[in-house]
């Protein structure tokens, strides 16, 4: 049995994975936010993780014949790659591992994003050949080409996304400017459903990078017209759904016959996954692992050891 742990800027996550026969749980909670805030400082996540861990990992039950821990201990695989929140996992990790007498491996966020999509989709053999990967969340909107590598499993290229705010953070921003609470991107999802407008607005697309915060002044500028909230919420959920799907197209254009794979919390909504229904060998994230949970970090860590 492998635990995973992690202790992202927006949840504390705690997953387990029995390598005997493949049989998962995964238990989170969402960081706690001020009503009207859109996000948390990172000492506040810290304390908040800290509190948090031992309640969700309570939740997997008795994990018996530990063999190892796997825990994301930064962002992304870069050696700049840093955040204070993700100590928190790290510390019980260690802890239990030491405890045990297990390895601990750590991994980004990023990697166990891409394992834990994959594998939600019966896909975990694209680890071993390059495919294209969208990471959709309130902190990141990247576009990577994912190849396998010796020493850290999977290495993933920056080759497309956002040059400024997030998909994440532009959906957040029509939420809390509506009234809802953060994050608050299932709460736009459920309005925007409410609609049946079309209209939305695609950003412009330089090779595989675009702007969206121009999309933020398209919302804003809807809701001083006096649009109704379901129709700006699905405005602004098309207008993502649109501008990814166009940085797609292109990133096949140059990186002809690889999948896509798209996860992070963005990626969970229909909407932006009905711009993709007629592109074909791209893969959502299912099985409520599209947003951050810790299930990525225990399934490369059993693939260490299988290695």
């Amino acid at each position: 049995m492998i635990l995973g742990l992690d202790t992202s800027n927006y949840k504390t996550s705690a997953a387990s994975f029995d390598e005997r026969t493949g049989a998962w749980r995964s238990e989170g909670r969402f960081l706690d936010v001020e009503q009207g805030k859109l996000g948390l400082r990172q000492s506040e996540a810290l304390f908040q993780h800290v509190k948090r861990l031992p309640e969700v990992v309570s939740r997997l039950g008795a994990l018996e014949g530990l063999t190892a821990v796997g825990c994301s201990d930064k962002p992304r695989e870069l050696e700049d790659s840093y955040m204070p929140c993700f100590l928190a996992g790290v510390s019980v990790a260690q802890s239990v591992g030491s405890l045990a007498g297990v390895p601990v491996y750590h991994f980004s966020h990023q990697q166990g994003h891409i394992a834990s999509a994959l594998f939600s989709v019966d896909r975990l053999d694209l680890i071993r050949q390059p495919f294209l990967a969208w990471h959709l969340s309130g902190g990141t909107t990247e576009l990577l080409l994912v190849e396998p590598d010796e020493k850290v499993l999977v290495k993933a290229r920056i080759i497309g996304g956002t040059t400024d705010i997030s998909a994440g953070q532009a959906i957040d921003r029509c939420g809390v400017a509506l009234g809802m609470m953060f994050p608050a991107g299932k709460y736009v999802e459920q309005e925007a459903l409410l609609s049946e407008k079309a209209n939305c607005f695609t950003a412009k697309v330089n090779d595989c990078y675009f702007s969206l915060s121009g999309l933020e002044n398209k919302f804003m500028g809807l809701m001083s017209a006096g649009e109704s909230r379901s129709d700006i919420c699905r405005f602004t959920l098309r207008s993502v759904g649109s501008t990814i799907h166009k940085a797609s197209v292109n990133a096949r254009k140059k990186y002809p016959g690889l999948p896509i794979l798209i996860s992070g919390g963005v990626s969970v909504c229909s909407i932006v996954q009905d711009f993709f229904l007629d592109m074909p060998d791209v893969f959502f994230a299912q099985k409520g692992l599209g947003g951050d949970n810790a299930l990525g970090a225990a399934l490369l860590a059993h693939l260490v050891m299988k290695k």
